[in-house]
């Protein structure tokens, strides 16, 4: 039966074995947490949420959040691609973490540090409330 290796460890199949890459094989997981109290930010607000190094891979996010946004859509992404880890989107569900995260931003090493951001469309934020925003990398 032939045995078939994935783009991550295609190195562990060749002669000799080749070395995986630390930071999407056996890396060490960043998290970045931010914390944000929910006060009516507008559709023209944006709300900064981590700043990882270059060499990071993104894995995964997660938001949770203690009210429903409403009709506000929240996009988490870079100034230059607001929706680089999370397509605009809806988050109406209460004390439930909902994870998201694109293939694109977690197939690919941080060529530069960047600046992630949370971004608001559609309608403003609740005046009340608490919107936790969790982001995972990992580095080698």
């Amino acid at each position: 039966m032939p045995r078939f290796f994935g783009a991550n460890t295609a190195p562990l199949g060749t002669t000799p074995p080749g070395l995986v890459d630390g930071s999407v094989q056996g890396g060490r997981v960043r998290v970045y947490r931010e914390r944000i109290v929910l006060a009516g930010q507008t559709t023209a607000d944006t709300v900064v949420l981590a700043q990882p190094s270059a060499g990071e891979t993104f894995l995964c996010g997660t938001l949770t959040s203690d009210v429903s946004l409403g009709t506000a859509l929240v996009a988490v992404g870079t100034a230059a691609t607001p929706g680089k880890y999370r397509t605009a989107a809806a988050h109406t569900l209460t004390d439930q973490p909902v994870n998201f995260g694109r293939v694109a931003a977690q197939a690919a090493k941080l060529a530069l540090d960047e600046t992630v951001q949370l971004s608001i469309s559609t309608a403003a934020l609740p005046a009340t409330g608490t919107l936790i925003v969790d982001l995972y990398f990992s580095q080698s």
